[in-house]
Parts: structure tokens; C-alpha cells; sequence
């Protein structure tokens, strides 16, 4: 009798959500070039799926999101092999942050290395009160080098990720809260309910003014204050265009509540 392998990517979906859960529990979920292919070409289908409004990504088991790049791989890999490898993981951490739908990664365990990098893309994370997070990438003798020497700085501030990056070090999920890497920590057995919990408090609002905010924030962060302030201001003018803001501005007068209709 013929055993098919396990897939290295579960996707399922409900009503216009996406779940992707990383499947490689016996190795912590560790990232190697066969599952971070299949990320993005289911990436790149939700990105041109326009019923498709939010990911949320976790990892299979109760030990790990993701425990990072597959260090038995990189140990065996040329310079060149362990770059490509790191552009298909830039690319994909790319994907997830401008795929214009809510991303909510879900921390269920260790997030190390090139799975918190994976999170770190997302929107939102939400972690088990028993996760740990870090890059611990110097310790090995390598770099944070799928994004996370990045987006790092920008989500906790520069001296702070300079030394998770600097030591190596693994901080709890109340420390990742406390310093803003961490929007949420939840139970373990309450992660995924939360994960939704969020998510509805989001998508009861007007899909096209929730995708131009996160827009503004995203790329203001790389442009200079008065050009941020007046790209925000660009999009409030852009959203008055829109049935959706009739609408809620209509509602808002009249004490009801809005329904969007996305356009």
C-alpha cells in the first residue's frame, strides 16, 4: 500500500477566511525551500481572490509556530543555496505584508529565527501565554536575513530589536506584549477564538477603508512626517469617493449601524 507524504501546508477555508497552518511538527515546523513554495503560491492565489478578506497563520502540533529556517539544510548548503533560499523567504514575508487582506499570525509555541520573521510580516500576533519568541540567528553565526533586521526595529524600536538580534536571546509572550511585538496572549486552548475575536472587530468595518489604513501606516513608516501625514490625508479624500463612506457617515448620524458593501 502506497502512503502519500504529509502535506508541508494545510489550507483550509471558511466563509471568506484562510487558515494556513505550517506542517512539519516533528521538526517545529521548520522552514525549508519546499514549504515556503507552498506558502506563496497559496499567497498569490488569495492575493487575486477577491472574496478572500483575511490569513490567519499558525503552526501545526502544541510546540511551535515556526522554529525557523532548517538548520540541517543550511548547514549543508552552499552561500548561494542559503541566499536563494533567504530571497524565496523575503519574498513570501512580502507577500504576506501587501497582500491587501487582514494577516493574524497565531504563536502556538517557539517562534525562532525565520518563523518570527513570518509573524513579524503579518498584521497582528497573537501568542499562547506559553510561546517564546526570538531571533536567536547570531548564535548559530548567521544573520536575521529574511526580514527581520527590518521589520524588527520598526514594530519595537531600534534599541530594543538590537538587542533581541545582538543576543540571541528568547523572551515569554507577556514580555513580547509588553514591548509591542505581541498584540494579544491568550490561553493555548483560546488562540484561535481570539485570533477570530480580532478579526470580526476588524471586518465589521469598511473593507476599503480597514485596506487603505493599514496602506498609510505600512508606507508611511518609510516616508518622511509631512509626507505620511499627507498621504493619510490623500486617502481620506480617496475613501469620501466611496458608497461605503456614505454610508457610514449616514449611519453615524442616524445612531445605527453601517453595512458595508465594500464598494
Amino acid at each position: 500500500m502506497t502512503h502519500l507524504p504529509h502535506p508541508v501546508l494545510i489550507s483550509e477555508r471558511k466563509e471568506n477566511v484562510i487558515y494556513l497552518t505550517l506542517n512539519r511538527p516533528d521538526v517545529l515546523n521548520a522552514l525549508n525551500k519546499s514549504l515556503l513554495f507552498e506558502i506563496k503560491k497559496e499567497l498569490e492565489t488569495i492575493q487575486n481572490n477577491p472574496e478572500i478578506q483575511a490569513v490567519i497563520i499558525t503552526g501545526a502540533g502544541n510546540k511551535a509556530f515556526s522554529a525557523g529556517a532548517d538548520i540541517q539544510y543550511l548547514n549543508q548548503a552552499s552561500p548561494l543555496q542559503v541566499r536563494e533560499l533567504a530571497n524565496l523567504a523575503v519574498y513570501v514575508n512580502h507577500l504576506i505584508e501587501n497582500l491587501n487582506k487582514i494577516s493574524i499570525a497565531l504563536i502556538n509555541g517557539f517562534a525562532l529565527g525565520g518563523g518570527l520573521e513570518l509573524a513579524e510580516s503579518c498584521m497582528f500576533r497573537i501568542a499562547a501565554s506559553t510561546a517564546k519568541i526570538g531571533h536567536p540567528e547570531v548564535r548559530i553565526g548567521a544573520v536575521s536575513g529574511w526580514g527581520g533586521t527590518t521589520r524588527l526595529p520598526r514594530l519595537i524600536g531600534k534599541s530594543r530589536a538590537a538587542e533581541m538580534l545582538l543576543t540571541g536571546k528568547m523572551i515569554d509572550a507577556n514580555e513580547g506584549l509588553q514591548i509591542g511585538l505581541v498584540n494579544r496572549v491568550t490561553d493555548s486552548e483560546n488562540l484561535s477564538s481570539e485570533g477570530e475575536k480580532l478579526l470580526q472587530q476588524i471586518l465589521q468595518n469598511s473593507p476599503i477603508a480597514v485596506n487603505l489604513t493599514w496602506d498609510a501606516v505600512h508606507r508611511g513608516l518609510d516616508l518622511p512626517i509631512d509626507e505620511s501625514a499627507r498621504l493619510g490625508a490623500d486617502y481620506f479624500g480617496l475613501v469620501a469617493t466611496t458608497e461605503d463612506f456614505r454610508t457610514g457617515t449616514k449611519a453615524f448620524l442616524k445612531k445605527r449601524k453601517a453595512k458595508f458593501q465594500n464598494r
